[in-house]
């Protein structure tokens, strides 16, 4: 019992934050904010003034019907109603066109920051969070709080407007009759704070488990060939049915929660109706009121009670909000890269291409660690290898030169800079990388290659291609170098690998890294880009990481690495004639298995 006692205070209190953090979020919109209110705040008056000028018009038509009717008071009334529900509707219209920009201004200042905080946060973040999540943050909670700001604002405003309004004025009215339409109503406050109390937690859950199915969805629709290959369609589609059952019974209970608040206030408000005609009809007969008062509580209750429903629904959906809000603001709140007070700069044209690793030390968190006092110089303008079996830690030094990730202990110097004084932009300025995963996307060939590359002649692009063998393929298209890469069409996986290596040729850098670069081209196609990359190689300094060794054989320097440290290194004769470890892998390429 204390358990749950203690859950649920933390999610009043998450509920209340959550709120709180959007609300300081949205105040430097206020200037627009306030002005929609007031809009909506005085078209609520209007609202309310109605009934009691139609309790005129009843009273006149009624005396009338004895004597004769004053129809230039009808007329003078009947007027005045035109105007003030006139300029109602044209203060709802601007209203709602005010907070329609607020909400759009919002929402697209929320996606930007999240854009930029992408680009912020260490990958250790992206290694634990699935893109697909990441996405439904972007998507879908930004659109639900850009939603329910548009509706909930303005409806608490003029329902809270309507509800305090035409309670004063039904107190005004008759005391007795609007005791009547109170007590009738009470049951509606009850059961409004029951549903509230119990729907936070669904809705919180419905927001969890829809970035949990966008997450699953992406996993296996981006690995949808191995799901075909190893006939895992079943068991992707049980765990999408298992997620997908979560996410419709916190739905469904959500849903049925708020659901239940339209027909319960429907109740209440047609109960109101007969206490108030039944108590009415007496007080009528008595003389105590004119017919006139039980016309205009008729409308009142409906001011009355209609309030509760759409407060009760606003406070629905600023609880979907919250629970949005809370997800978009703890990915806002995520720590970021260490933040650089860079104090050195580097110019590419003037690098020489020296580096050199000093006892580095790294894990990806603190019980595991990677690189264990790794120490290795790298003289300007060489080729080195980086050779050693998977999970030796040869990508993670690629990984903390680029300085995707920050160094535990030791240093890393280019050309006797650490890199700790160099900003990230600067150093990636200085590397062209070349990795086992292509990235292509949506456009021509020829952006694809130059891709964040200006200045570059088509002449180049057709040079750079001829030289790792692409050329041929692009003129058998049908628009050349102008066909668009789409599901209509699209490369193989070897021609995606040649066209990042013309893309990283193009690239005048002294740094160049090749992780596993040439892992999708057949043999004959990596004859040519071998001696593509020899040119490219040729006056930088250049790592190459590779499982087929006979790819780094003319290596200035190989680096065998085994369980983040370098156990030997050498010449690819020097380290044979060693016959160390490099050597037994070196000659595992060319036994039999028996």
């Amino acid at each position: 019992m204390h358990n749950k006692k203690r859950v649920k205070e933390k999610e009043k209190i998450n509920l209340k934050e959550d709120l709180l953090k959007l609300f300081n979020y949205i105040k430097k919109y206020l200037p627009l904010i306030i002005p929609s209110l007031i809009l909506a705040f005085v078209s609520s008056i209007f609202s309310i003034i109605g009934p009691d000028k139609l309790k005129d018009i009843t009273d006149t038509i009624t005396k009338g019907l004895m004597t004769g009717i004053d129809l230039d008071k009808v007329k003078s009334i009947g007027i005045f109603l035109i105007i003030i529900y006139s300029l109602g509707a044209i203060f709802n219209y601007i209203q709602g066109f005010i907070m329609s920009t607020v909400t759009n201004r919002c929402s697209k200042k929320l996606r930007t920051e999240i854009g930029e905080k992408i680009n912020k946060l260490p990958l250790k973040y992206f290694d634990q969070t699935s893109f697909g999540d990441v996405l439904s943050r972007v998507t879908n909670d930004v659109d639900t709080i850009a939603m329910s700001l548009n509706q909930s604002l303005t409806t608490l405003v003029s329902s809270t407007t309507l509800f305090l309004g035409s309670l004063f004025m039904m107190f005004k009215t008759d005391y007795i009759m609007a005791i009547t339409a109170i007590v009738s109503s009470l049951i509606g406050f009850m059961f409004m704070g029951l549903i509230l109390k119990n729907s936070q937690k669904y809705f919180n859950k419905q927001q969890k488990e829809l970035g949990n199915l966008n997450g699953h969805i992406e996993e296996i629709y981006t690995g949808h060939n191995i799901v075909k290959l190893y006939n895992a369609i079943e068991e992707s589609n049980e765990k999408f049915d298992e997620i997908n059952k979560r996410l419709y019974i916190s739905n469904r209970k959500s849903q049925f929660l708020s659901g239940l608040m339209p027909p319960l206030m429907g109740f209440i408000g047609n109960f109101g109706y007969v206490a108030v005609c039944v108590v009415g009809a007496s007080l009528v007969i008595n003389d105590h009121i004119s017919f006139g008062v039980i016309v205009a509580f008729m409308i009142y209750i409906r001011l009355f009670t209609n309030p509760l429903s759409q407060i009760a629904q606003a406070f629905t959906s600023l609880q979907s909000t919250a629970a949005a809000s809370g997800r978009v603001f703890s990915f806002l709140e995520e720590q970021e890269m260490t933040k650089e007070n860079p104090k050195e700069k580097l110019d590419k044209d003037k690098v020489k291409g020296s580096i050199e690793f000093k006892n580095i030390e790294f894990g990806y968190n603190e019980d595991k660690i990677i690189i264990k006092n790794f120490s290795a110089k790298v003289e300007a303008g060489s080729k080195i290898a980086i050779v050693g079996p998977t999970g030796a830690g040869k990508t993670t030094m690629v990984n903390l030169l680029m300085k995707f990730y920050d160094i535990d202990k030791g240093d890393i110097l280019i050309d006797g800079i650490s890199i700790k004084e160099l900003s990230r932009e600067n150093i990636h300025e200085l590397f062209t990388m070349v990795l086992q995963d292509t990235w292509v996307f949506n456009g021509t060939i020829k952006d694809n290659i130059k891709y964040n590359n200006k200045g570059i002649s088509n002449d180049e692009i057709e040079k750079v291609c001829k030289v790792v063998g692409l050329d041929y393929f692009i003129k058998t298209l049908p628009k050349g170098y102008n066909t668009v890469l789409n599901e209509v069409e699209s490369l193989s996986q070897g021609q995606k690998q040649l066209l990042t290596i013309a893309r990283a040729m193009l690239k005048q850098k002294p740094f160049l890294i090749l992780d596993e670069a040439t892992s999708s081209v057949d043999t004959r196609t990596e004859e040519l880009v071998q001696k593509a990359m020899d040119k490219l190689t040729k006056g930088k300094t250049s790592f190459i990481i590779a499982h087929r060794l006979s790819t780094i054989k003319n290596a200035d320097l190989i680096l065998v690495m085994k369980e983040g440290n370098i156990i030997e290194q050498g010449s690819h004769e020097e380290l044979l004639k060693k016959k160390g470890f490099y050597a037994e892998l070196y000659n595992s390429q060319f036994e039999k298995v028996e």
